[in-house]
């Protein structure tokens, strides 16, 4: 049996801490924009050109949100944590970190002029690996990229003015 006790290498609050947020402005109607978001993370997931990454995500309280990877192997992501169709989406958990950290991830949709506007914010806290922390505020940005294309390509008649 082998062990390894150590001194952690964080130094501060700052390190244990991630925040992201984002404002996305959608040319469609709210009920369009969160039927596209649910599609983004769920079974439409990509994380980058080429690289998909379909989820699943059960879109009520509870709700797992998870990549299944067959014959009973996945990963959880996390579980919805509030669900207001179609202003609220919030979702905790520990996303892609196999660490000791948990997340909390908020979609915050509102009727403006001209349509949707989004406003994401990814507050995580924990052990924070830094391939996460350099890597998620383009990640969230193409997940966001695409849901806003795909509720846009609904048709003008989706913004609801």
């Amino acid at each position: 049996m082998s062990q390894t006790v150590g001194k952690s290498a964080i130094g501060n609050i700052e390190d244990l801490t991630l925040n992201v947020a984002q404002e996305i402005h959608v040319k469609a109607s709210l009920e369009v924009t969160f039927t596209a978001l649910l599609e983004q993370l769920g079974p439409q997931n990509e994380v980058g050109v080429d690289k998909r990454m379909p989820m699943i995500l059960e879109p009520w309280p509870g709700g797992r949100w998870y990549r299944d990877l067959g014959d009973q192997n996945g990963h959880c992501w996390g579980f919805v944590q509030a669900i207001k169709r179609p202003t609220l989406l919030e979702i905790s958990g520990p996303l892609m970190m196999s660490s000791p950290a948990t997340n909390n991830v908020q979609y915050r949709l509102s009727q403006v002029e001209g349509g949707t506007l989004i406003k994401f914010r990814h507050a995580g806290f924990g052990l924070i690996i830094e391939e996460h922390r350099a890597g998620l505020g383009g990640g969230w940005s193409y997940i966001h990229a695409a849901a806003k294309a795909r509720a846009e390509a609904a048709g003008p008649q989706s913004t609801g003015r």
